[in-house]
C-alpha cells in the first residue's frame, strides 16, 4: 500500500514539503490519543534489547540524526517502534539552514541529496522541548546531535560546541558531536586530528556524566578513520557513530543530468551502504568490545541491518530508507530482525 501511495502522491511533491507533512502526522500520534494503539502493533520483541551507554535499548535500530531536527516527534517516532532517536543537529544558535529547494530524490537510487545545513532553532530552544520530555513515559532513548553554527568560525568552534553542550547534555542519554556533515563550511575539517582531540576533550569535561560520541563522515580514507577511533578511545569517549553522508556520486543508477542539477550536497541512502559497512569494520577492529558504533548509512531491510550487527555494530540508525518504506518501516526491520538474530 505504502509504495503505491509514495509512486502516486508523495514522490511527486517536493521532497521536503512532503517530509513536513509526513513529520506532522508522527508528532501528533501521542496528542491524537491512537499511539498507544500503534505503538502495541509496532513494539519490538524484548528479545531484541540492548543494553550499551549505561542505557537499555528496546531495539538496536533507531532514528538518525536528520529526522527529527528540533526534538519533536521523539515520542511519536518511539510509538512507531524506533528503539532509539537522535535530534539534531542542533547548534548553540538558531539558523534557517541553507536556501531551498535544498532535498532532493534519486529515486532509481533509494537514495537522496541534500544540502539542508543544519536547520533548527537553535539550543535554547530545543532545551525548552527536551526539558518535557525528560519525564515522559515509554519514551524511546533521546540522543542529541551537536554541531556547529554556521556564523561561528572554525577556530571558535569549541566554544560553540560547549555552548550547545552546557545547554543540552543534561537532558541527553547520549550526546553525539558532529564534525562530519558536507553542508556547513569549513565542519568537516575538525576531523583533523589536532583539531578535533582539543574540540573532544573539552565537549566531554562540559558533558559531565553524558556518554559521548563522535560522528565521522565515510570519504575519511581508512586510515583516517583508523586513527579518529583510537582517539576516540584514547580520550575516553563512550562511542563513534558511523557514518555521515558522502559527496561521492560514483556509481548512480540516476540520470547524470538529474544528479548534476540536484547540485552539492551529501548522499545518503542506498548508495552508502558499502561504504559505511567497510567504515564499521575498520572502527571495530581497532576499538574495545564494549566500545559502542553506531552504524549508519545505506541500510534499509532487516537483513542489512542484521549484517551490521554481525559487523560489530552495537547500535544501527537509519533515515533515507523511512522516505520511501513508510511509517511502519521501524515495524518490519524489529520484526525481521526477531527472526534473524
Amino acid at each position: 500500500m505504502y509504495p503505491l501511495f509514495f509512486s502516486l502522491v508523495l514522490s511527486r511533491l517536493d521532497p521536503e514539503r512532503a517530509h513536513h507533512l509526513a513529520f506532522s502526522v508522527i508528532r501528533r500520534l501521542p496528542a491524537l490519543g491512537v499511539g498507544r494503539g500503534v505503538n502495541r502493533f509496532t513494539r519490538p520483541d524484548p528479545r531484541l534489547e540492548v543494553m550499551t551507554l549505561g542505557l537499555r535499548f528496546a531495539s538496536p535500530f533507531g532514528v538518525a540524526a536528520g529526522f527529527d531536527k528540533d526534538g519533536e516527534a521523539v515520542l511519536g517516532l518511539g510509538q512507531l517502534g524506533f528503539g532509539h532517536v537522535e535530534v539534531g543537529t542542533i547548534t548553540a544558535l538558531a539558523q534557517p539552514g541553507n536556501a531551498k529547494p535544498r532535498l532532493f530524490r534519486l529515486i532509481a537510487d533509494r537514495a537522496v541529496i541534500n544540502r539542508m545545513g543544519f536547520n533548527n532553532r537553535g539550543a535554547a530552544s530545543a532545551r525548552l522541548r527536551l526539558t518535557e520530555l525528560r519525564t515522559a513515559r515509554r519514551r524511546p532513548v533521546l540522543g542529541i546531535n551537536i554541531g556547529k553554527s554556521r556564523v561561528t568560525a572554525v577556530d571558535d568552534a569549541t566554544a560553540d560546541y560547549l555552548d550547545s553542550t552546557r545547554l543540552l547534555a543534561p537532558l541527553a542519554d547520549y550526546l553525539v558531536v558532529n564534525v562530519s556533515s558536507p553542508n556547513t563550511p569549513g565542519l568537516r575539517g575538525l576531523q583533523e586530528i589536532d583539531r578535533l582531540a582539543p574540540l573532544l576533550r573539552a565537549v566531554k569535561a562540559a558533558a559531565g556524566g553524558t556518554p559521548l560520541l563522535v560522528k565521522i563522515a565515510p570519504d575519511l580514507s581508512d586510515e583516517e578513520v583508523t586513527r579518529v577511533a583510537r582517539l576516540a578511545v584514547e580520550l575516553g569517549l563512550d562511542g563513534i557513530s558511523a557514518t555521515n553522508t558522502t559527496l561521492s556520486r560514483a556509481g548512480l543508477a540516476t540520470d547524470a543530468a538529474i544528479v548534476t542539477a540536484a547540485g552539492a550536497g551529501g548522499l545518503s541512502g542506498a548508495p552508502l551502504h558499502d561504504r559505511s559497512l567497510a567504515v564499521l569494520r575498520l572502527i571495530r577492529a581497532v576499538v574495545p568490545r564494549e566500545f559502542c558504533v553506531i552504524s549508519v548509512g545505506g541500510v534499509e531491510t532487516a537483513e542489512q541491518v542484521a549484517e551490521r550487527l554481525h559487523a560489530g555494530a552495537t547500535l544501527v540508525q537509519g533515515y533515507t530508507a523511512f522516505l520511501y518504506r513508510g511509517p511502519l518501516w521501524a515495524r518490519q526491520i524489529n520484526r525481521g530482525l526477531a527472526r534473524l538474530l
